[in-house]
């Protein structure tokens, strides 16, 4: 997922993301502790998407925090 596509989500949206996200790569953590697992690249790719879903998260509430002020 692209930064513009997660941009364009509502603050709801990103947090239920978020949360997919990480349900996926705990699934995919354990089928890797099982021998499972097909595309090691996958947890990575997981991994920085939840970095992105984050920064743009955090980055909306550093622009609210900027309004309060």
């Amino acid at each position: 997922m692209k930064v513009n596509e997660i941009r364009n989500l509502t603050t709801e949206e990103i947090v239920t993301k978020i949360k997919e996200t990480k349900e996926e790569l705990f699934n995919l953590r354990f089928q890797q502790a099982t021998g499972n697992l097909d595309k090691p690249s996958k947890i990575k790719d997981l991994r920085h998407t939840v970095a992105r879903l984050k920064t743009v998260l955090r980055e909306r509430e550093l622009e609210e925090a900027g309004k309060a002020e």
